[in-house]
């Protein structure tokens, strides 16, 4: 079974409108609160964020919502970003 159909979090089944949420889905959802944290914590906008590091701005949206999960680069990339902000920002700038 893949990540995209194994339930996490079962549906309300009182709610109409609720919906079953995949294991995908809740780590989708994890990764976009670690960004929304890292880019929280360096007290930059989305629109700052982007431009420092070089991520497009409609990227950086869809992952902090949980839409898209940032591809393994992008993933490896943040953790470079968390541990020495100012050197990659240093090295997209250069």
């Amino acid at each position: 079974m893949n990540k995209e159909t194994m339930i996490a979090i079962p549906a309300d089944p009182n709610d109409p409108e609720d919906r079953d949420v995949s294991v995908a889905g809740v780590e989708r959802g994890l990764m976009g609160r670690r960004i929304r944290r890292l880019r929280h914590r360096l007290e930059l906008s989305q629109e700052a964020f982007a431009a420092a590091y070089g991520i497009p701005l409609a990227n950086i949206r869809q992952y902090e919502i949980g839409r898209h999960m940032p591809p393994p680069a992008v993933r490896a990339y943040l953790k470079v970003i968390e541990a020495e902000p100012e050197a990659a920002a240093r090295a997209v700038a250069a």
